[in-house]
């Protein structure tokens, strides 16, 4: 009896306490408990430390909330995870069914895709009017983009293109394939029908149009990789940092990790709501199939990816920093790292394409399940009370402008930046992380 009752204190602490086993650690549902230890309490964004419910409208809050969302919609049970992404939308919304954003800044919109599902719920419930509010945000949002956002003229390469921002005109970064047209994408599933079949087919279009573009100017096909950044307007000021001539012209110089998860994430979340029958999915699919087999190819064989993409740990920044108008900019011999939000992003985005038919599970299984084991062993930290954090990311990373020449998309800038810390429990990892726990679960 004795032993019996041993036998049982030994399998409850072995699966209770932290530690590996042959490398992996003990088997947990790890979506809730990256939701519960640090999504529900605090994060970090840009480095400053946020709670959800009183936090701004913003992409990485949005981000955050986007993944508890999803989680409470795989878990129904976990009410709380609902309750919580409500009451950061009402907070930012005070009652209103607008939020302040800035004018032609493509990250200020990413927040909105917990209005959807949001909507959605709460007429179920027969609360009428906070749905009318947030699908009358979501609306307005989605007509800032497409009606007022700035775009690339017919002067130059890439007509149609969103600007990132207004502050970098004629730029495109990967970055902001997540931040608008999946949001635009989201409209049109939930409402596109109501403004007409041909009217809806052109907004898909526009969608696609984005994704064509950015892969058209920025997917070097001898690396597999797409670079950061584009501009269609290399001689501008606030585009220092691009290509002047030749192949690539008005590319960033290097591979960021992140932008290409932001991009990655993008393909597979409008792919999974995009009509089959338009005459883009079968572009868009040819693209997120191109980015797949690419980033297969830099994988290390810890099963994660380093901050810059084409480089392994041997690479360092040269010690030198980049001089710009007799300044040095950027100065220091930090070596390349395994980072933690594009892995999360990459691991989510395999794992999803092959869920909704857009990759091949016979390819991409082998990859995505090592990519998953590397998250964990190579990032989370469990602590013997039970919490949990993600390290190893990027806290930030961009291009210019012009007032900001440190920014220079060089190698030493992403190491090196003063921007681009190391740093842990950032959103932007928080999140990614949780989604690729999610779509890990549905396997098991």
């Amino acid at each position: 009896m004795r032993q019996y009752v041993y036998l049982l204190f030994l399998a409850g602490c072995l699966s209770s306490c932290s530690g590996t086993l042959k490398g992996i650690k003990s088997s947990s549902v790890y979506s809730q408990k990256m939701v519960e230890n640090r999504a529900m309490k605090t994060f970090n964004t840009n480095r400053n430390e946020q709670q959800l419910a009183k936090a701004h409208w913003d992409y990485v809050p949005g981000l955050v909330a986007y993944s508890v969302l999803e989680a409470w919609k795989q878990y129904p049970e976990k009410t709380e995870y609902y309750n919580l992404v409500k009451a950061y939308a009402d907070h930012c919304l005070q009652g209103r069914d607008t939020v302040h954003v800035k004018e032609s800044n493509i990250d200020d919109l990413a927040a909105g895709k917990i209005l959807f599902t949001l909507y959605q719920e709460e007429l179920k419930k027969g609360n009428m009017a906070d749905a009318q509010r947030y699908k009358n945000c979501a609306t307005f949002l989605r007509n800032k983009l497409k009606f007022q956002h700035s775009r690339i003229d017919a002067s130059k390469p890439g007509t149609g293109g969103f600007f990132h921002k207004g502050i970098y005109p004629n730029q495109m970064w990967l970055d902001g394939l997540y931040m608008g047209p999946a949001l635009y994408a989201g409209w049109q599933y939930s409402y596109g029908k109501e403004e007409g079949a041909e009217a809806n087919r052109q907004s898909w279009a526009d969608i696609a149009l984005q994704f064509k573009t950015i892969h058209q100017f920025t997917y070097d096909q001898n690396k597999q990789l797409n670079y950061h950044g584009w501009s269609a307007d290399p001689s501008d000021e606030n585009s220092f940092w691009a290509k002047k001539e030749g192949p690539y012209k008005g590319t960033s110089p290097e591979f960021w990790a992140r932008g290409m998860g932001w991009y990655f994430a993008a393909l597979v979340d409008v792919l999974e709501v995009m009509p089959k029958e338009h005459a883009d999915y079968k572009n868009l699919t040819m693209i997120v199939n191109q980015v797949a087999a690419g980033l297969a190819k830099y994988q290390d064989k810890s099963g994660s990816w380093y901050q810059l993409l084409q480089y392994d740990a041997s690479k360092r920044a040269d010690g030198k920093g980049d001089e710009i108008g007799g300044e040095v900019y950027n100065k220091c011999d930090h070596a390349n790292y395994l980072e933690s939000s594009a892995s999360s992003m990459f691991t989510y985005a395999y794992l999803k394409g092959m869920r909704i038919g857009v990759l091949e599970k016979s390819t991409y299984h082998p990859v995505a399940e090592k990519a998953y084991k590397g998250l964990l062993k190579n990032f989370i930290r469990e602590e013997r009370a039970g919490e949990i954090d993600i390290l190893q990311s990027c806290a930030s990373a961009g291009l210019g402008p012009f007032k900001d020449i440190s920014r220079t998309g060089t190698a030493n800038y992403y190491l090196c930046g003063k921007d681009v810390t190391v740093t842990e429990n950032e959103g932007k990892a928080i999140g990614p992380f949780i989604l690729a726990s999610l779509e890990y679960e549905r396997t098991k």
